[in-house]
């Protein structure tokens, strides 16, 4: 059923935006390009001459502009300054000439490859470690045909040639030419030069890889309010919508006050989805209080019966015992069975973590638009993976791709839940009805309701040491839904442990799932690092010494251990009512070690994080300041995630609505110290987006017991829990 009342043409003032209203109002003129990228702010407007294209990547203009596609998505985590910052390095630009320019929705020419196809989608922690080689190579290319062009123009022998930013130098002669000089002559080969690992440059002839001056491109815009998120974006004659969808999963609309709702102030109608209603009116405002009062008939779903916390503690746990379960082998390594019964000393213990939300501060939404014939649409939106949105929105009303043009956003946060585009497909949808550009927005109570979390899960943790007091066992096994979603991090290569046995014993609800920050790593290593301070406690040996010698971690571990230790002073006599705590971190290639420094006040169980220290190694460091943001980002929202942040959902329906009863970390919540050192590195660069959060965890909880001598086992700390473990 689709209710839309007759769509004339509206009166409406003039389209002031935020951009607008910002920039009029301090006296600066931006010039903002809509291409098939989207908006791109160029900097102060001038008459800027088209730049020439001399490959896919880069376009450079005669006044020595340089105009670089970025395919990163930028959320915070700084992908789109780190990825062409590698670019420039190998063409030899002058970074204060560079713009950059997000890089069309085409996979085929500016996605990375993976498992055999390429893909644009910016997930666990992929950008700069994916990019990193592709994007020195076209950087090269371009400047191989630029020394090529050059040594035509003054007919020398290209070896003759040599560059410095921004500049072709004729060294027996001294000529010069600006890149921007030979931009106006030269011309794009069809086929690029071939660049092979002899032609990029070595470390140590970077001039702005691992630059510590080098600072992030998107803050200046999101300072001064010209930075566009797709919140922002306006169109002439663009209507609004927002949702309400099934309070439990896989059920459908049957029926609803359609009548009602479409007499409201400024209300056009509403519009079926698959698993909801839509409700489109003039203003945002209007379509929020008509939600209010839409009652809609369901068709009951799957999960209906379904109660998050009885189903933790008692049907996850009779999976974990039970001998007969079924079960998918995660890794395996040695014999662990044999080496668990003969061991010298046995351990065991369980834990538990809570579904959590994603919590991004701005809400999802897209704009859509379609052409007068109806042959092709245009969206803008904030998304981690802009083919996969093209590819989404496509599916959803019949479309090819090629009929999709997409307009690439800033993001207010992804953390994994922005990588799907279920929401810009519903917009496409409710355009066609309208029949008119739609932005459509879930509010927050809407994106809790149907969200898509991070799965609750049961853990079970067997070790054996021999008689050395090696540790030469080691059993995990893990009941959740989701596959990958709880098991990544699980495999612990990096203690070389003789037999190992990782196992996924699962259960299905039917519940919305989704990857959410470093995915199932911070319950993982949760339960894996406070397992190992278990045992370094019961041989009575300091948690960092007990890693060291008989976990036997690798160099590259060790040295993270090593390098913290030292960072935090981990001997020091810490003040009355203070503790420390010990975890390793890994994530996307990255290894870490991180302590962390905690009060608790025992009257009310509020556990606060005072200082941190983390060591990690993350090969080459291309953007030091990103790297250094990214890593303080994952460190408080690793806090907040382990000490408040929990999803409970009753008869299938989710209890939480908003910020006031899923708590997330408030500023005074920041830890006052922050310290990070990175290991020096030349190898390739590893992921360094989620590194900063898997590790708090265990590090709090073995603060914890370090001050009281009780154990957390169930992630988050809440008070409620705290209480109860100190009174256990």
């Amino acid at each position: 059923m689709t209710v839309l009342r007759k769509m004339g043409s509206d009166k409406t003032g003039p389209e002031i935006s935020r951009r607008g209203f910002l920039a009029g109002s301090s006296g600066l003129t931006f010039a903002v390009v809509f291409a098939g990228t989207g908006a791109s702010l160029m900097g102060p407007a001038q008459a800027y001459a088209q730049p020439r294209a001399l490959s896919a990547w880069v376009a450079i203009g005669a006044d020595n502009r340089i105009v670089i596609q970025t395919p990163a998505a930028e959320m915070g985590q700084g992908s789109m300054t780190g990825v062409p910052l590698a670019l420039a390095e190998e063409l030899d630009a002058d970074w204060s000439k560079v713009t950059l320019d997000f890089a069309p929705s085409e996979a085929e020419t500016y996605g990375y490859n993976v498992r055999g196809s390429k893909s644009m989608a910016i997930v666990g922690s992929r950008a700069v470690q994916m990019y990193y080689n592709d994007v020195r190579i076209a950087g090269a290319q371009v400047r191989r045909v630029l020394l090529d062009a050059a040594a035509a123009k003054w007919k020398v022998p290209v070896s003759e040639l040599k560059t410095e930013p921004s500049v072709v130098i004729h060294g027996p002669s001294g000529r010069r030419m600006t890149y921007g000089q030979i931009a106006a002559f030269a011309t794009a080969p069809k086929v690029l030069p071939k660049i092979g690992k002899d032609d990029l440059k070595k470390p140590a002839q970077f001039r702005l890889i691992g630059n510590t001056r080098m600072q992030r491109r998107d803050i200046p815009a999101k300072v001064n309010g010209t930075a566009q998120f797709a919140m922002d974006v306006r169109v002439p004659g663009m209507v609004y919508a927002t949702t309400v969808h099934a309070p439990t999963v896989n059920a459908t609309p049957v029926s609803w006050n359609a009548d009602k709702v479409a007499g409201m102030k400024d209300i056009l109608g509403t519009v079926k989805l698959p698993k909801g209603v839509a409700i489109v009116g003039r203003t945002f405002e209007a379509v929020r209080a008509a939600r209010d009062q839409l009652e809609v008939k369901w068709k009951a779903g799957k999960s209906r019966t379904f109660d998050s916390e009885p189903e933790l503690e008692t049907a996850y746990a009779k999976v974990a015992m039970d001998p007969k379960a079924k079960t998918s082998k995660v890794a395996a390594r040695g014999d662990v069975k044999k080496a668990l019964a003969g061991g010298a000393k046995k351990f065991r213990a369980d834990f538990r973590a809570d579904f959590a939300y994603h919590a991004q501060m701005e809400p999802l939404n897209a704009v859509v638009r379609f052409s007068p014939d109806g042959k092709s649409v245009e969206v803008w939106d904030g998304t981690q993976s802009p083919d996969r949105c093209r590819e989404t929105v496509a599916k959803a009303i019949g479309f090819k791709v090629e009929q999709v043009t997409h307009h690439q956003c800033y993001l207010g946060g992804g953390f994994g839940r922005r990588s799907l585009a279920d929401y810009a497909a519903e917009a496409a949808l409710v355009a066609r009805e309208a029949m008119r550009p739609v932005k459509l927005i879930w509010t927050r109570e809407e994106d809790v309701a149907y969200g898509m979390f991070r799965p609750q899960n049961y853990q079970c943790m067997e070790a054996a040491m021999d008689s050395s007091g090696k540790v030469v066992a080691w059993e995990h096994c893990i009941v959740g839904d989701g596959r990958n979603l709880v098991t990544g991090g699980m495999k612990i290569p990096y203690y070389q442990i003789a037999n190992q046995l990782q196992e996924l014993r699962g259960t299905s609800h039917g519940l919305r799932l989704k990857h959410w920050r470093a995915v199932a790593h911070p319950f993982n290593i949760f339960a894996i690092e406070s397992f190992v301070d278990e045992m370094a406690a019961a041989e009575g040996m300091d948690p960092i010494e007990f890693r060291l010698k008989r976990m036997s971690p690798t160099p590259k571990l060790a040295k993270t251990f090593e390098m913290v230790r030292e960072m935090s002073e981990w001997s020091k006599k810490r003040p009355e009512g203070r503790a420390l705590g010990v975890s390793l971190s890994e994530r996307s290639g990255s290894l870490g070690a991180g302590v962390a420094e905690i009060s608790l006040d025992k009257s009310t169980g509020k556990i606060k994080v005072h200082k941190t220290w983390m060591a990690v190694d993350g090969g080459t460091i291309v953007l030091p300041d990103g790297a250094r943001a990214n890593i303080e980002s994952g460190i408080n929202w690793g806090i907040s995630s382990m000490l408040q942040e929990r999803v409970t959902i009753k008869k299938g329906v989710v209890e939480q609505s908003n910020f006031h009863d899923y708590n997330v970390m408030r500023m005074s919540d920041v830890p006052e110290e922050i310290h990070i050192e990175f290991v020096k590195s030349t190898g390739k660069p590893t992921g360094l987006g989620e590194i900063g959060n898997p590790w708090l965890g265990a590090a709090i909880a073995n603060a914890v017991f370090s001050m009281t001598g009780k154990r957390l086992r169930h992630v988050p700390f809440t008070p409620e829990r705290v209480l109860a473990a100190l009174k256990a």
